[in-house]
């Protein structure tokens, strides 16, 4: 049988072309409510769960895979969740360009490509000149909420947050278990379920605007 024709939901997908400046949240979901985007939405899990928990919450996905984002959208759209967007991005770009300053509530980060070649460390998302960036878009008291399952990409990750807190631009802060977690897990995304069937230890750190 084959696969059904994955639909495009023009209330999901937001269009990169259509965007310019910094972003109006607001206007874009046609409501007022705390905003929380997740880098790296992959196939939609930790969305549909998420938002689905949360409906006071509006939510944002940044995917860059172009198979995965649109199977999200998809995805999120067969469910008619009014509280979702997701956009087809390079999320360092997309923060620079349309987060506004204090935009954000909530940011989440799970499973990022560990780049795990050394050569390639430049381009792993979670540096130093990205995390100013992210810091800029949180709101006061607004949480970075990551899971990786890369030992060597969380010492630097662990780094970074390390020196963000020893400038008292951040602070630490409790991982927060995601809502389509199931028993032992902690993020519930397909990435993270895959690395617990083959045996892969995961690591969680979180921290909060200061």
């Amino acid at each position: 049988m084959a696969n059904k024709p994955l639909k495009d939901y023009d209330n999901i997908s937001l269009k990169p072309e259509n965007l310019s400046g910094q972003l109006d949240f607001d206007d874009i979901f046609g409501r007022s409510a705390p905003l929380h985007i997740e880098i790296g939405s992959g196939k939609g899990t930790f969305l549909l769960a998420q938002a689905q928990d949360q409906p006071q919450v509006n939510f944002l996905g940044i995917e860059w895979a172009n198979k995965y984002f649109r199977l999200a959208v998809d995805r999120i759209g067969r469910w008619q969740l009014t509280n979702v967007r997701i956009i087809r991005a390079n999320a360092s770009q997309f923060f620079a360009e349309h987060v506004g300053d204090g935009a954000v509530s909530c940011l989440h980060i799970y499973f990022p490509d560990p780049w795990p070649k050394k050569r390639h460390h430049k381009r792993r998302l979670i540096q130093a000149v990205n995390i100013e960036q992210f810091i800029r878009c949180l709101k006061s008291g607004g949480i970075i909420n990551i899971a990786t399952d890369h030992a060597g990409y969380f010492e630097q990750i662990s780094e970074v947050i390390a020196r963000e807190i020893a400038a008292s631009q951040l602070e630490p802060a409790e991982f927060i278990r995601t809502a389509g977690a199931d028993k032992g897990e902690i993020a519930g995304t397909n990435f993270e379920r895959k690395y617990i069937t083959d045996g892969r230890e995961i690591y969680t750190i979180a921290a909060g605007k200061a």
